[in-house]
This record gives structure tokens, sequence and C-alpha cells, in this order.
């Protein structure tokens, strides 16, 4: 399945580890990774998808696919800046959710208008919002939360 991995453009290196040990744990698990192709979060989940032999798909802003980073096979270039946030949840059967900001937060917003399940791994809380959230503790528990969520 395409599992969407949204997350913060500038994170910490902590940060980092956490997202590319996502993306390695969906990848070995035979998942393809969605993301929004550029720096941060998007670029350790698909380093570590890539670490695993995995696809990853990047949904980037502008309107030049080479922007993309190193990490992503499939570049989609949409021209559309920030309104590209509606994509990334769109492409993905679930979505997880690391830390970051408004941008991120936007994301989990159309996750939900699309009825995708969403599990977060220290983001936003969004559980008030009637919408299908659960919050998780490792990498491991996130990609065993999605796969439980679309076996439902």
């Amino acid at each position: 399945m395409r599992v969407s991995v949204i997350g913060g453009g500038t994170i910490t290196d902590e940060q980092a580890a956490r997202a590319e040990a996502v993306g390695h744990e969906l990848a070995a698990r035979g998942h393809t990774v969605v993301c929004g192709g550029r720096d941060g979060t998007m670029e350790a989940v698909c380093r570590g998808a890539k670490a695993a032999d995995g696809t990853t798909i990047g949904i980037l802003p502008g309107e030049c696919r080479g922007h993309a980073n190193d990490y992503v096979d499939h570049p989609i270039a949409t021209g559309l800046g920030h309104a590209r946030n509606a994509l990334v949840p769109l492409n993905g059967d679930a979505v997880i959710a690391l830390a970051g900001g408004v941008g991120t937060l936007s994301e989990i917003g159309f996750a939900g208008i699309y009825d995708r399940p969403v599990i977060g791994l220290e983001t936003h809380d969004v559980s008030d919002f009637g919408m299908a959230f659960e919050t998780v503790e490792s990498p491991e528990a996130a990609v065993d939360s999605v796969e439980s969520a679309l076996e439902r």
C-alpha cells in the first residue's frame, strides 16, 4: 500500500532519525512512501525507505521535478505551492504524521477530509476532531497501526 508520511521541512537530528526509521520500516514491509519530496522529514523518510530498497513518491510544491530530494524515485511537480499539501495525504492509503508546523497540521486536516487514518508520532494532537487518529510511541508501532487501520 501507499503510506503518506508528513512532517516538518526543518527538523532536528533526532526527528530525522525517527523519520528515517519510519521510512525504513515502511519499505521493509513492502509499502510505498508518499511525501512532499523536499527536505527535512521528507528527505529522511525517503532515505530510510531507499535503505530498505523501497519506492518513494514526492509530491512537490514547485514546477521542477529536479527539486526533489535525492531519495525520491517518482517526483511529481505540481506548481501549487502549499496547496499541494492536499495532494500528499490524498495519494496515500493512510498517513503517518511526525513533528512539524502548520504545513503538517494542514496535511493532517486534509487526511481527515479524505477519511485517511492518521497515525501520530510526536505530532499535533487532533484527537478532538472526530477523525481516525491514533498516537503511537515508535516507528514500528506507527507502521503496525497503519496496517491495522487498513485491515478494518
